[in-house]
């Protein structure tokens, strides 16, 4: 039997501390499903479905990522929700911080009691644990560069569509 985990995110835009959990979570296990969910907490920059097109792109260009990834989204309903509909039992998430743990603690046992399904946190590599979607976004619309934080197709993209 395989085991599937998910590795939830909004990817506001993706960045390269995510590709590094997606691509040891893909090294860990059988199937991962990325998914990009929708935060009610966060104001979105870009629509889900660009988010997908650059997350797909980013995983496609990565060498280092394994072919047992499949990018999806999830907008209604709780993540449990989607785990339990794939079969999954374990979700995957970068921690960068306490601040992190903190915030991830109450989800963590929420979901584990209402449907099972347990979490593996992942530590970033050094040179990405200080990077978030929200500070990318931040530098990038005051015309910061921020292509040592993001995929190559994420930066183009970025730098396409910022304000003159």
């Amino acid at each position: 039997m395989s085991t599937i985990a998910v590795v939830p995110g909004s990817f506001d835009p993706v960045t390269l501390g995510h590709l590094d959990v997606i691509r040891r979570a893909a090294a860990i296990f059988d199937e991962v499903h990325v998914l990009v969910v929708h935060n009610p907490g966060k104001n979105a920059m870009l629509p889900i479905s660009e988010r997908m097109n650059l997350l797909q792109k980013a995983i496609d260009e990565d060498e280092g990522i394994p072919s047992n990834i499949t990018v999806a989204s999830w907008s209604v309903g709780l993540l449990v929700d989607y785990c339990t509909e794939v079969g999954a039992k374990v979700l995957v998430k970068g921690l960068r911080s306490q601040i992190d743990v903190a915030y991830e603690t109450p989800m963590v046992l929420m979901n584990r009691s209402l449907a099972g399904v347990e979490t593996v946190f992942l530590l970033p590599e050094p040179a990405h644990s200080h990077v978030s979607s929200s500070l990318v976004r931040q530098v990038s619309s005051l015309g910061g560069d921020v292509s040592e934080y993001v995929p190559r197709v994420v930066a183009k993209y970025l730098d396409t569509t910022r304000p003159a």
